[in-house]
C-alpha cells in the first residue's frame, strides 16, 4: 500500500441474498456493489455521486465494515479491515467514522446532546474522565454548537444542528477517516453551504480524509478533490474533481452533469435525458450494464463488460466508446 493512501479499496463486491420458495432458501443475490476499486491519498476527499439504489451507500458502510463485505480487501491505514478480530476492530473504530443522512433517525430521542456526543468518548477513553467535561465542550464549538446545549434533546434542535451534532459526535473520536453519508441532503440549501464549509475546515484543521457520499453534483465539485460515479454497483468513472468536470467521458456521467441545474436563466444547457428505468441490481444485463440506456449503445456493449482505461493524469473510464484510443 502507497504511504501517502490511507484507503485502497479493491475488487470489493457486497451481495445481498434473495431468500423465497417453501423452504426459504437462497434464490438469487441483490449485486449492490460489484467489483469496485479506488484509492484515497490522506488529508483528501472524495466524492462518490450516482443515482439512487447505485450502491454509494452500501460501498462506504462495507468499508467501515457496519456490513460484511462479500468479497474484495478493504485496506486502511496498511490493515486489511475485513480480517481484524473483535478486539482490533474495536480499537479500529475510533479511526473510522461515519456521518449518517438523516440528522434525526441517527441520534437517541432519550439521551440529551451531551450524552450522545460523548458515549463513545467515555467509552473508548479517548480523554481522562477529569477532562470529559471540558473537551466535549470543545468539540460541541468546533461545530458551531454553545456549551448550554449540552443538556438539550434532539427534538429541540433543527436539522442544521441536527447535522452538526452528528458531525460532533463523529469527531470527538478523533478519528482519521469520515464517511460522509449524504450529510447536506436533508438540508436546506442555505444549510448545506454552511455544513460543507464547517467539514472543510475540520478537515484543514484536523488533517480528515472524507468519502462525501451525494446525488448533488454541485456540491460534489465544491468539497472534493477526486471523484468516483457509480452506476448499478460499478465504478463506471474515476478520476480529479477538474478532469472530470472540465471532460467528463463515460456516456452516464455526461447526462448526469446535464442535469445540474444553472444558477443562470438565460443559459440553455442540451439536457441528456436517459431513456427506461434502471436494471434490477438482482438481475443485471449482460456486458455493460449501462447498455439499456446509453444512446451510444454498439452490439459490444451488449455483450462484453468493458475494463477500467486510464485516459491520463489518473483519469479512469468503463467504456467500449474508447477501446481504440
Amino acid at each position: 500500500m502507497s504511504t501517502e493512501n490511507i484507503l485502497e479499496v479493491k475488487n470489493l463486491k457486497k451481495y445481498f441474498p434473495i431468500k423465497g420458495g417453501f423452504f426459504g432458501g437462497v434464490t438469487g443475490y441483490v449485486k449492490a456493489v460489484d467489483d469496485v476499486s479506488f484509492t484515497i491519498k490522506k488529508g483528501t476527499t472524495m466524492g462518490l455521486v450516482g443515482e439512487s439504489g447505485c450502491g454509494k451507500s452500501t460501498t462506504g458502510r462495507t468499508i467501515l465494515r457496519l456490513l460484511e463485505k462479500t468479497e474484495g480487501e478493504i485496506i486502511f491505514d496498511g490493515k486489511d479491515v475485513s480480517k481484524l478480530d473483535k478486539k482490533e476492530l474495536r480499537e479500529l473504530r475510533t479511526k473510522m467514522q461515519i456521518i449518517f443522512q438523516d440528522p434525526y433517525s441517527s441520534l437517541s430521542p432519550r439521551l440529551p446532546i451531551g450524552e450522545i456526543i460523548g458515549e463513545a468518548v467515555r467509552e473508548h477513553k479517548i480523554v481522562p474522565e477529569s477532562e470529559y467535561d471540558e473537551y466535549i465542550s470543545k468539540v460541541m464549538k468546533e461545530c458551531g454548537l454553545q456549551e448550554y446545549h449540552k443538556d438539550r434533546y434532539p427534538h429541540e434542535f433543527s436539522g442544521g444542528q441536527r447535522q452538526r451534532i452528528c458531525i460532533a459526535r463523529a469527531l470527538a473520536l478523533k478519528p482519521q477517516f469520515v464517511v460522509c453519508d449524504e450529510p447536506v441532503s436533508a438540508l436546506d440549501v442555505s444549510i448545506q453551504a454552511q455544513i460543507i464549509n464547517l467539514l472543510k475546515q475540520l478537515q484543514e484543521d484536523r488533517g480528515l480524509t472524507y468519502l462525501f457520499i451525494s446525488h448533488d453534483l454541485s456540491v460534489v465539485e465544491h468539497i472534493s478533490d477526486t471523484i468516483g460515479v457509480m452506476y448499478l454497483g460499478n465504478l463506471v468513472e474515476t478520476g480529479n474533481t477538474e478532469d472530470i468536470f472540465d471532460n467528463p467521458l463515460h456516456p452516464y456521467t455526461k447526462a448526469l452533469f446535464s442535469a445540474i441545474p444553472m444558477p443562470d436563466p438565460e443559459i440553455k444547457k442540451d439536457r441528456i435525458l436517459l431513456q427506461g428505468d434502471i436494471p434490477s441490481p438482482a438481475n443485471p444485463p449482460a456486458g455493460c450494464k449501462f447498455h439499456t440506456r446509453c444512446s451510444q449503445c454498439m452490439e459490444k456493449c451488449k455483450k462484453v463488460a468493458p475494463v477500467p482505461k486510464d485516459m491520463g493524469n489518473g483519469h479512469v473510464v468503463c467504456c467500449h466508446l474508447y477501446d481504440e484510443k
